[in-house]
């Protein structure tokens, strides 16, 4: 036999090849497993060529770490045809492990195909050195190296199919996998080419007419290091595509998100409850069965924003949507429109659910929150629209179930109400005025009237009140309490209030001018304007704009107002304090006034509420009403003025109490502030003609 022997470098390189090759079979099987239709069809058979190649090569390389004491070559059919048994044993291998399921007979049968296609390559490879006479091969370790090249196939084949699909450290994973698999694949070459044996005087057929080993040695390492960085440059490059789209795919998501739910609470926004509405009207109409919409509004919200600022408001939002959350029923849907405003859809067998649940929420809502420790008090109001008795479309039940709500608003908050056609009236009649109000204040529409305050009993004038009135186009004058409750409602009463102060102190400006620099005008303060952040801006800015001394301006708040949020309101007062300006209590003795916060507040001046005035006379209760206040105002050290004052009786009785300012049409009705000189009785102290 002719004595054979191996380069050491070849073989080592052999094995690099082997587990390349294994590396890019383990790559291409997630590649086409991750892919579907043409994609994945394209990456089947460039998959196919690179591992059927990778494979190829290593043979080859192992064949030229081969040497005879003989020229050796090889033919070109036969090579050519090995090329095709190892790209066709690694198309099978990809298409098999790139099944959803991979059982055991399919593995066995994928093992012996594969195998066998990998022995036919290599033992093709031998034949195409046309050796003559031919090799002679030992029968056992010809069937090990059979046996081997089955087994090692059934062990890729198990292992791409387990590491097919990109997961946590996946490229470590194919990393040990391509060693074992290489290893396995060198192991089944060397011992076929142990099994051969070369009788002495045997000379290759294809060495003068076929492949030379030098041209063939450069041709393999040249396509197959080509072939292996091609492969492994384009699967990297797809794997960055991959990254990126799935980027763009959490970022499409993300945007989604944004798009339908706020961004502050993370519930459903408008648009995506608008959309729930419609599957919800469907389903109902489908079914004959009834839901209910329920439109909720914080009550209180817009003076924790002004007091405690934004941040506190935002905060509070979302632990009032937490708490709403904690209500809602898994199939329930819960919304915020935007502001303090939420939404919530359930389905009810009977209305008497949707108000067990508006029930719930007012409770829920209405406890105490603590918000960066402070102690923040909302309540809400809710109304409730049932489909289909109250509406047969998206839009027909939010509208009534924000008309419900508005109605629960009227009477009194903090609670809920079903819906009734006849607030519909109500509500267009609401949305007009707002609409009307705005105008007003772009086209100047309103003006102040005064009226007199006069030292007990009938003068001298002491200082005037400044009451609104709106001069409506084709109406005429609209008395405040007519459209005062959407303004607050509306915010509106912010920029109304600010025109009423400022020019208050332009006509107070005037009557100083002309020589009433004793007098003072009071303006009446809502609790939203109170509780607004600008409100002492706002009095400084004036004051300057017109010169006027701070004491000349009085704001009147009325009892509840400064109890609603007694420390809020406590501290803001003591900022009108320091800036000058007097302050006075309205309305006394008609609200929960707390004596402990009444002697706190910085007020210069009591004003008993009209209510008591009306029916005073001596000896009923009024009268002792009227005293007791009376005498509490003095030992607080407060000027006492009584309002609503019409007949000399009440004069004079309230005169005789003690009362310091009496104000009332029996001693002046409102008039514009030009009219107001002529419109002023003459003192009793005074004669007729002075």
């Amino acid at each position: 036999m002719l004595v054979s022997s191996y380069s050491g470098i070849l073989v080592v390189f052999s094995l690099v090849v082997a587990i390349l090759a294994s590396y890019t079979a383990l790559n291409m099987a997630g590649r086409v497993s991750s892919t579907r239709g043409t994609a994945s069809a394209l990456w089947l058979v460039g998959g196919s060529f690179a591992m059927g190649i990778g494979v190829w090569s290593m043979h080859f390389i192992g064949m030229l770490a081969f040497s005879l004491p003989i020229a050796i070559g090889y033919d070109l059919d036969l090579t050519l045809l090995s090329l095709v048994f190892a790209i066709g044993s690694s198309a099978f291998a990809l298409w098999l492990v790139c099944h959803e399921q991979l059982p055991t007979r399919h593995l066995v049968g994928g093992a012996l195909v594969m195998g066998a296609g990998i022995a036919a390559m290599h033992y093709t490879g031998m034949a195409a050195m046309r050796m003559m006479p031919g090799v002679v091969y030992d029968p056992l370790l010809f069937a090990l190296s059979v046996a081997i090249a089955v087994l090692a196939s059934g062990a890729a084949l198990w292992i791409a199919f387990r590491l097919r699909k990109d997961a946590e450290r996946v490229v470590l994973a194919r990393l040990g996998a391509s060693l074992v698999m290489g290893c396995a694949i060198v192991g089944m070459h060397y011992t076929g080419m142990a099994a051969s044996a070369f009788p002495a005087g045997s000379y290759c057929g294809a060495a003068h007419t076929g492949i030379d080993a030098k041209w063939l040695a450069l041709v393999v390492i040249v396509v197959s290091l080509a072939v292996f960085a091609i492969a492994l440059i384009v699967s990297m490059l797809d794997v960055r595509a991959n990254v990126l789209t799935t980027s763009l795919d959490r970022a499409n998501s993300e945007l989604v998100q944004l798009a339908l739910h706020d961004n502050l609470t993370r519930l459903p926004n408008r648009v995506l409850l608008g959309d729930r509405l419609d599957q919800s009207i469907h389903m109902a109409t489908r079914e004959g069965r009834q839901f209910a919409v329920l439109f909720m509004d914080l009550d209180g919200f817009k003076a924790v924003n002004d007091v405690y600022g934004h941040h506190v408001g935002d905060l509070l939002l979302r632990e009032v949507s937490r708490r709403i959350l904690a209500i809602k029923r898994d199939e329930d849907t819960v919304a915020r429109l935007g502001g303090d405003e939420f939404v919530m859809s359930l389905d009810v067998s009977r209305p008497e659910d949707a108000a067990v649940q508006a029930q719930r929420l007012v409770e829920a809502l209405g406890a105490a929150y603590l918000i960066d420790d402070h102690s923040v008090h909302v309540s809400v109001s809710v109304g409730i629209a049932v489909f289909p008795e109250d509406g047969r479309t998206t839009h027909d039940l939010m509208i009534n179930a924000d008309a419900a709500m508005y109605h629960a608003k009227e009477q009194g908050r903090n609670g809920y109400c079903f819906f009734e056609h006849a607030m519909n009236a109500n509500v267009h009649q609401q949305l007009q005025l707002q609409h009307d109000l705005r105008r007003a204040l772009d086209q100047r529409e309103f003006l102040l009237y005064y009226q007199p305050k006069l030292v007990s009993p009938d003068g001298p004038v002491t200082g005037v009140e400044a009451l609104l009135r709106w001069q409506k186009p084709g109406v005429g004058l609209v008395p405040p309490d007519e459209f005062l409750g959407v303004a607050e409602r509306t915010g509106l009463i912010i920029p109304i209030g600010n025109w009423v102060i400022d020019e208050a102190c332009r006509q107070m400006r005037v009557w100083q001018d002309e020589g009433h620099a004793a007098w003072t005008v009071a303006v009446n303060l809502s609790t939203v304007q109170l509780t607004h952040t600008g409100l002492v801006d706002v009095l400084r800015s004036s004051l300057e704009r017109h010169a006027l001394d701070p004491a000349s301006l009085v704001l009147e708040i009325t009892e509840s107002t400064a109890m609603r949020d007694a420390e809020a309101s406590l501290a803001i007062l003591n900022e009108v304090a320091a800036l000058g300006v007097g302050i006075s209590i309205d309305d006394f003795g008609t609200g929960y006034s707390s004596l402990l916060y009444l002697k706190q507040l910085p007020a210069d001046e009591l004003k008993i509420d009209r209510g008591f005035v009306t029916e005073l006379t001596k000896g009923n209760d009024d009268e002792a009403i009227v005293s007791a206040i009376i005498a509490l105002g003095k030992t607080l050290g407060l000027n006492i003025v009584a309002e609503g004052v019409e007949t000399a009786e009440q004069q004079a009785l309230l005169t005789r109490l003690g009362c310091d300012v009496l104000q009332g049409f029996l001693l002046g009705s409102p008039v514009p502030g030009d009219q107001l000189a002529q419109s002023l009785p003459v003192p009793s102290y005074l004669p007729a003609s002075a």
